[in-house]
């Protein structure tokens, strides 16, 4: 295609007086890659531009289109914005396998970029999710000329996507797609309907996991080859950094994420690895920002999120943040007044802002409570047991999960809005997990940082899924999600190890992967903890066979009887950071 040069006028919303800005924008921009392969690119720059500037890009797999307003803005403050397509999608040639090519691609499109005669050789990132990971990719190759990267939300392969702590979900079939072929696919993708009446299907129906793809309709994905690696392993590191590639990292980076962010453990993982095998110069140049958004919001906040309302505090401009830490990286500027320190966290209930050099530093003390029950046990929110500041001698708890139940699904019909507040799970655990509540606080504590949570218990069968789930219920009955974890029993030693369960054997299950949460609890609230096994249309089901899960079927279902110790010689506790 020709390229095509136009300009764009652009009025600004800030103040009705400002003169408005123009946009020049280059359509059909061609980035030629290492193997032939051309990148489609729309580059935007400042009307008038008369000399070299900074260019930034972002690669996705969304079309270039989606991104428009950040490309405006950024041009208009000065920058040439590139939104540039990854193979195989929108206008790019080639093939898009998902996560496979973006590091070579994006080391080759920032060098390209470089050189053009509108740009002064330095090159940063912009994105989230796929466009966060995208970032790290590519810094992975270390490109002489990429200057800065700030990855928001960032997915990482073998951690948070195509599963979760190596459980699949067929939000896979959903999003795969959503970038299946070069045209967009967008309203399909929320289709909600669709989607929640297919994993309805598959869930009902007792449907091996792995015929996702037919019962939906596309069996033209990838899918197949990510159940082929049901763990993390070499096929997954290739896409990241490896522990020499984050020592070799030379350029300031800002990581974003939010509390309630579905990608927010990627964006940690690349974060902490980060912490761990950078150079004492890089990590002193990373900056990372947790608020208390969802995973849309690391890039346009919103004062609601799943039933909980924030303060204006929480209203971070992300664009205006972005533009002044281009500015002090790329153009000598000041640096952003927001990044007081290394670390920035927002507080839910307090609706503010809180600061630390580092994650550890945060002046937090763990508390341990412990485990107890009375002797009806603990199976419910209205029989539940206790959390207690000293080790318990109570009779364990026990309870039944039968993969053949489907009652679950009686209320998962539609999409939930108050995701964050709603508490019909936690009721309905169709006898199937146990409850634990704490006495009332005596007092509004802070509660910041990792929980971490320690589960001595029993399985008949070698293997079934836990999930742990921590809320606070406030002195009205209300009740807010605060963190979760989630674990298949066959990798209670080792991600990257299956390991069966020898069936009636006590093993102690150390969940220590809770999502970051910060939030003051109010004086009178009480702590619930929630563990069970996860029966959902939304996970991939564990039919507790040992064998391989996404070719379990109802013929291979085992009934897993769990008995959930706590007692002085096999204790179970929740440890909580906390401060007052």
């Amino acid at each position: 295609m020709k390229r095509m040069i136009m300009t764009l006028l652009l009025v600004a919303t800030t103040a009705a007086a400002e003169v408005p800005k123009s946009v020049e924008m280059r359509w059909g921009v061609k980035i030629p890659l290492r193997d032939g392969v051309r990148l489609n690119a729309t580059v935007f720059q400042p009307a008038g531009q008369t000399g070299p500037l900074p260019v930034v890009f972002t690669l996705t797999p969304y079309l270039a289109d989606s991104y428009l307003d950040r490309a405006m803005y950024f041009a208009r403050n000065g920058y040439v914005f590139a939104l540039v397509d990854v193979r195989g999608r929108g206008n790019s040639e080639g093939s898009f396998e998902p996560f496979a090519n973006e590091g070579r691609d994006g080391h080759d499109v920032v060098e390209w970029l470089a050189r053009q005669p509108w740009s002064n050789g330095k090159v940063a990132m912009w994105g989230g999710s796929y466009a966060g990971f995208d970032q790290w990719s590519t810094a992975k190759e270390r490109p002489p000329h990429l200057a800065t990267i700030v990855p928001a939300a960032a997915a990482h392969p073998g951690v948070d996507f195509p599963f979760i702590h190596n459980i699949f979900y067929p939000y896979d079939l959903q999003w795969l797609t959503f970038t299946s072929g070069a045209a967009p696919n967008q309203k399909l993708f929320g289709e909600s309907a669709f989607w929640i009446d297919r994993f309805r299907s598959i869930y009902l129906n007792h449907t091996p996991f792995q015929q996702l793809g037919d019962v939906v309709g596309n069996t033209g994905t990838i899918f197949q080859q990510w159940l082929k690696h049901p763990a993390p392993d070499a096929y997954f590191d290739a896409m990241v950094p490896t522990a020499a590639q984050y020592r070799a990292l030379d350029i300031p980076i800002l990581t974003i994420t939010g509390h309630y962010d579905g990608d927010q453990p990627g964006a940690m993982t690349f974060y902490r690895t980060h912490m761990k095998f950078g150079s004492p110069e890089s990590v002193a140049r990373h900056y990372l920002i947790i608020g208390p958004w969802d995973h849309p919001g690391t890039r346009t906040p919103k004062k609601e999120v799943g039933g909980l309302t924030f303060g204006e505090a929480s209203m971070v401009d992300l664009n205006k943040l972005h533009r002044e830490w281009y500015d002090w990286t790329m153009k000598s500027g000041a640096k952003p007044e927001f990044l007081k320190k290394r670390v920035a966290y927002y507080v839910t209930g307090a609706d503010e802002w809180k600061y630390a050099d580092s994650l550890e530093t945060i002046p937090t003390k763990m508390r341990t409570f412990y485990l107890d029950s009375p002797p009806s046990g603990a199976g419910d929110v209205f029989h539940s047991g206790s959390l207690l500041s000293d080790v318990s001698s109570s009779a364990p708890d026990r309870w039944t999960y039968d993969p053949l139940d489907v009652r679950p699904a009686e209320q998962e019909t539609e999409d939930i809005a108050n995701s964050l507040t709603d508490q019909r799970s936690a009721l309905n655990l169709y006898g199937s997990g146990a409850v634990y509540h704490s006495a009332p606080l005596p007092r509004d504590t802070e509660l910041t940082g990792f929980v971490r949570f320690t589960a001595s218990m029993a399985i008949d069968v070698p293997d079934t899924d836990f999930a742990v789930n921590l809320y606070e219920i406030k002195q009205d009955g209300g009740s807010v999600f605060l963190t979760s974890d989630i674990m298949r029993a066959r990798y209670r030693e080792s991600l990257r190890e299956a390991k069966l369960v020898k069936p009636g054997e006590i093993n102690r299950y150390v969940f220590d992967s809770f999502t970051f949460i910060s939030r003051r609890l109010a004086k009178g609230s009480r702590l619930r903890l929630e563990i069970g096994s996860p029966n959902t249309i939304y996970l991939q089901k564990n039919y507790n066979s040992g064998g391989d899960v996404a070719q379990e079927t109802a013929k291979d279902a085992r009934t897993a009887h769990v008995t959930l110790y706590h007692d002085a010689q096999h204790p179970s506790f929740l440890e909580l950071p906390l401060s007052e």
